[in-house]
């Protein structure tokens, strides 16, 4: 599975080259093609934004539930290390999800 993965990775590599020579940025896009841009775009922003509040919500809950689960550890080590890790990967991909689009604008600006 993994050689199989790697083969993947290390061909779309290879053809990332070869796509982006297709692609002129530097050309302006028409008021026509940009009100089309926009009407694509409108749709899956609205459902990221729903997405992201839904994460951010269920993400809040979660850091709660580690919370507790951390409070009610007493002496086991193994549930406070379970807590910490389940608090750091919802805080991970918290940030993730909130840095997502301004990487996105940054790359193609």
């Amino acid at each position: 599975m993994k050689k199989i993965l790697l083969s993947l990775l290390m061909l779309s590599l290879f053809l990332m080259p070869l796509v982006l020579a297709e692609i002129d940025f530097d050309t302006e896009l028409s008021e026509d093609e940009q009100d089309q841009v926009d009407a694509i775009l409108e749709p899956v922003m609205k459902i990221y934004a729903t997405v992201k509040y839904t994460a951010t919500v269920i993400g809040v809950m979660m850091l709660v539930f580690a919370g507790v689960l951390f409070t009610t550890a007493g002496g086991d080590n193994s549930q406070k290390e379970k807590a910490k890790q389940m608090a750091a990967g919802v805080v991970i991909g918290l940030i993730i999800i909130w840095v997502a689009p301004l990487v996105v604008e940054f790359v193609f600006s």
